[in-house]
């Protein structure tokens, strides 16, 4: 694909700095950028490679000064970045219809308009909206529910009466309607309890690989509109994610705990079951939360703190070497006092 910056500018609302005739070709980092492709700046620490990069153009935000070099100046680069390898890289499937290798079973409802690829399985009472794309080794289980537009990559497994909304990527090994963790004297008889709930995906969810999303126990474990989960993700029953909320890998989710909107989680965090975290909570990376967070706050560490508690903590473990040296200095004065004390009491 070729464009001249100024037909990029114009398509991503931005403004040149220099040659707006300069054809781009491709999209590449600044590092490996050569003549003919744009580049972009997304971070400050790499604007002093602004000198160094063979790119035609760049994708900066605004006030950046690079003499010599054609500039595209946006408000958000990484967003325009995006924006822009929809259009140079569009996403193919290789395949449209539905395969005669798909295995799909009487009572399925499948659009016309859906791509199946082979080996895929369809139960009975399923709905496959049009537009959806099912890859191969995919299970739709009975009654579910696939919504118009969405993309299931190899290997996913929808177990029954889940549904899945419009527009919704579950990437390869995604699990969603698995029994949830519910056992009666946990322990000691492990006395399973039938999880009979669903799982609900709401519009626009993007779900990473080998994620698991368990059915409720009773009602819905519920992923509202929006949502980004990262891989290697596991949501147990009845958990509840509020819209536009992020959520990184390796998280941890226990049962019931409700996250509101715009909630955003680290890596490797941990919750307890049956709390509520309030809107636009930020969670750092590997904290274990076991309480409830009110709306706004920022919390760290393991067990949570406020970000500002555990700023103060940081800074006393950096303090405690010497800490520990002047403990034991004043240590040894005590003890000699209380010597001096015992020896003037004993002369008395």
């Amino acid at each position: 694909m070729k464009m001249t910056l100024a037909e990029i500018a114009l398509f991503l609302g931005g403004t040149v700095i220099g040659a707006d005739d300069t054809i781009i070709n491709n999209i590449r980092s600044i590092e490996e950028a050569n003549e003919g492709d744009l580049t972009f700046i997304a971070n400050k620490k790499y604007l002093k490679k602004l000198k160094l990069t063979k790119a035609s153009a760049i994708l900066a935000p605004p006030q950046t000064a690079a003499e010599g070099k054609n500039l595209i100046i946006v408000a958000d680069p990484y967003a325009a970045l995006g924006k822009l390898l929809t259009l140079f890289f569009p996403l193919e499937h290789g395949h449209s219809g539905v395969s005669p290798d798909a295995y799909i079973e009487d009572g399925a409802i499948v659009s016309p308009g859906a791509t199946i690829f082979p080996q895929a399985f369809i139960s009975k009472g399923a709905t496959i909206g049009k537009g959806t794309v099912i890859y191969p080794g995919v299970f739709i289980g009975n009654n579910a529910f696939i919504g118009e537009d969405s993309i299931l990559y190899a290997n996913v497994t929808i177990y029954h009466s889940c549904i899945i909304g419009k527009r919704v990527i579950l990437h390869s090994g995604v699990v969603i309607g698995a029994d949830g963790f519910g056992f009666a004297s946990p322990g000691k008889d492990n006395t399973k309890i039938p999880q009979v709930g669903f799982v609900q995906i709401d519009d626009d969810v993007e779900i990473g690989a080998n994620t698991t999303i368990d059915r409720a126990a009773l009602g819905r474990t519920w992923i509202q509109r929006n949502v980004k989960i990262d891989n290697l993700v596991q949501i147990a029953h009845n958990v509840v994610i509020g819209e536009n909320s992020a959520i990184a890998a390796q998280v941890g989710i226990s049962g019931s705990t409700k996250l509101g909107k715009s909630v955003m989680v680290g890596g490797q965090a941990g919750m307890v079951g049956h709390i509520n975290i309030g809107d636009g909570v930020i969670i750092a990376a590997a904290s274990s939360v076991h309480k409830n967070i009110k709306p706004g706050q920022i919390v760290v560490g393991s067990p949570q703190v406020s970000h500002d508690e555990w700023l103060k903590i940081e800074a006393c473990k950096l303090r405690l070497p010497r800490m520990r040296v002047m403990l034991e200095e004043l240590v040894k004065k005590v003890e000699y006092l209380q010597a001096k004390i015992n020896k003037s009491s004993n002369e008395g």
